[in-house]
């Protein structure tokens, strides 16, 4: 089983909200997780962008891979927390 760190999304039309997750690469979008590791709201102001980075290297550390979309985000929160 392939694990992929992606988001999910959430919220109402014109409102998304996105969780981001563990699951089985072949999975859709918006089915069952394995793991819930944070979230992510792009219409906040500051781009609330919430995970437990714990958890996020371990599924790393295990051989999951992270989507284009959430990778960024990842490498963005690193910088910001290194301020």
């Amino acid at each position: 089983m392939a694990v992929r760190l992606r988001l999910q999304r959430r919220g109402k039309p014109k409102r998304p909200y996105y969780r981001v997750v563990a699951v089985d690469q072949r999975s859709k979008r918006d089915g069952e997780p394995i793991e819930i590791l944070g979230q992510y709201d792009p219409i906040a102001v500051d781009n609330k962008f919430n995970v437990n980075m714990d958890r996020v290297n371990y599924w790393l550390g295990t051989g999951a891979q992270a989507s284009e979309t959430v990778a960024a985000l990842i490498k963005k929160n690193r910088t910001i927390e290194n301020r």
